[in-house]
């Protein structure tokens, strides 16, 4: 793909490549990218397919930053029950995924469901809006990405967002930001979106929220940020 994978984009080690970065509005973009892609793998195949690892490195972007779902290597197919088709070739998989983005369901020896992907785009919602992985030497014990996003919310927003999302409002040649355009109902938006990567990472998979609801949730706030541009 021209503009190669998320992972670059968040974490890129080239210093000419750091220079480019995602505004809010680009990365919600990539974010119902995805969602939408989940959605038709989830529920609107013949056979509903489970990707088993969604991650940075697995999103490629196009020449207009549309995303793209990659590396379909550990995909299974479920049965018209929501049972796994090939859960006999599932055995020997053990953890169903990457470290940090697989669902914690999964490493009990809990069987596959889209639940799984669900909790994965959660991680990587808020590994977007934060630029740290889950695996960040930052987290270890009881803190972990999603537990992390959590108490930021109650007031600490600001602190946790990866600075170079706010490019879009104060971007310049020598890429100094600026917050003075920054506006509260773009702080708004990104709490939204937090809130649903926080609902998609929840421990259990009953809790999680369904791609459906994440799609029409993110296609929400996108029309807030367009019209709080324009206003």
């Amino acid at each position: 793909m021209p503009n190669g994978s998320l992972e670059m984009w968040l974490h890129s080690e080239d210093r000419v490549k750091q220079l480019r970065s995602l505004n809010l509005l680009q990365r919600i973009n990539i974010a119902i990218d995805v969602a939408s892609a989940l959605l038709y793998l989830h529920h609107h195949c013949q056979t509903p397919i489970i990707h088993c690892d969604i991650k940075p490195s697995n999103i490629l972007l196009d020449d207009d930053l549309n995303a793209h779902i990659s590396d379909f290597g550990l995909a299974r197919l479920l049965s018209k029950s929501g049972k796994e088709a090939f859960h006999n070739q599932l055995s020997s998989v053990g953890i169903k995924g990457t470290v940090g983005y697989a669902a914690p369901e999964y490493g009990m020896g809990s069987q596959l469901s889209t639940n799984g992907d669900v909790y994965s785009f959660g991680i990587l919602l808020l590994e977007m809006l934060t630029g740290r992985r889950p695996t960040d030497k930052l987290f270890k014990d009881d803190l972990n990405l999603h537990n992390f996003v959590k108490l930021a919310l109650l007031g600490r927003v600001m602190e946790i967002v990866d600075h170079s999302i706010f490019n879009e409002v104060g971007e310049s040649d020598n890429m100094v930001t600026s917050w003075s355009d920054w506006t509260s109902g773009h702080t708004e938006c990104l709490i939204l979106v937090f809130q649903i990567g926080l609902a998609c990472s929840a421990g259990s998979p009953i809790d999680r929220m369904d791609m459906s609801r994440v799609s029409l949730e993110l296609l929400s706030i996108r029309r807030k940020i367009i019209l709080d541009q324009n206003s």
